[in-house]
């Protein structure tokens, strides 16, 4: 070996060893899917877990404290991560954030039709948070969200912390829950409408929406209103709908010290 390339494969050794191989990095990318004048989505919340936080069941009353009703209903994702560190207080692991849209287009931070944002995120020890969950709200309504109910749904790592992926998550209108805690009335006190109107309170189940025969007309109810970002609404969805998408791609640090070193290798040669 030339002397010259000496120093160089001994930092990459360093620094490879000193790496851990358990702490990973993702590249999210959410994007709703909508088209224009259709609803929009509050900003994600997003968790990685040993697979034990359970936000909500569809099915049973959303539980008290876990958040997923301020979520469902004027999209605040504070509870839900304090409920998330709390049930994972004193084990390993166990990594939250709230992922918003692009900044500076005039109804930050909610995802407008069309819109998307990619960003990366560091789970931590992906020998532990193998487990992916996330919920957003979809406005307006009065308490529409979207989310995964099963908290191993989603294993993005598997025991040894290898990725499983790409990961693709499409949510279609099928997938959009009622939450059970707000009667379902445009006129009613929907978060992010300007129609007005006092809310009602309900203590119903957790359900697929759909399910009802009169969602489709609750959907259609808020044609022509205007949401509180001045946005006009012209297009609901239905069962088959793409309402949303989310890819989530391993970002390894290995890999860029790889393709650093290799440079640095191939710029020697040629100087030689």
């Amino acid at each position: 070996m030339h002397k010259k390339l000496i120093p160089i494969c001994t930092m990459l050794a360093l620094a490879l060893c000193a790496a851990p191989t358990f702490a990973a990095d993702v590249v999210f990318t959410i994007k709703n899917e909508q088209s224009a004048g259709a609803f929009f989505l509050t900003p994600f919340w997003v968790g990685f877990h040993n697979g034990q936080f359970d936000a909500y069941n569809n099915g049973l009353l959303a539980p008290a404290g876990s958040g997923i009703t301020e979520i469902a209903e004027m999209g605040d994702t504070s509870v839900t991560s304090g409920a998330f560190m709390n049930s994972l207080a004193g084990q390993a692991g166990g990594v939250d954030a709230t992922i918003t849209s692009v900044t500076g287009m005039g109804d930050a931070p909610v995802f407008s039709p069309g819109e998307s944002k990619t960003t990366m995120m560091n789970v931590g020890d992906s020998t532990v948070n193998r487990y992916f969950s996330f919920a957003s709200m979809v406005v307006p309504s009065n308490d529409l969200f979207v989310g995964n109910d099963n908290p191993m749904g989603y294993e993005l790592f598997d025991a040894a912390g290898d990725f499983n992926g790409p990961v693709t998550i499409q949510l279609f209108g099928s997938d959009v829950h009622d939450n059970g805690s707000e009667v379902n009335n445009a006129l009613g006190g929907a978060a992010f409408s300007t129609n007005g109107g006092m809310s009602a309170d309900e203590s119903l189940p957790i359900r697929g929406f759909f399910s009802n025969a009169g969602d489709n007309g609750y959907l259609s109810s808020f044609l022509n209103s205007t949401t509180a970002s001045g946005d006009t609404i012209t297009a609901t969805f239905g069962g088959g709908t793409l309402i949303a998408t989310i890819t989530i791609v391993p970002e390894p640090a290995t890999l860029s010290l790889l393709a650093l070193a290799g440079t640095a290798l191939i710029r020697r040669r040629r100087a030689r």
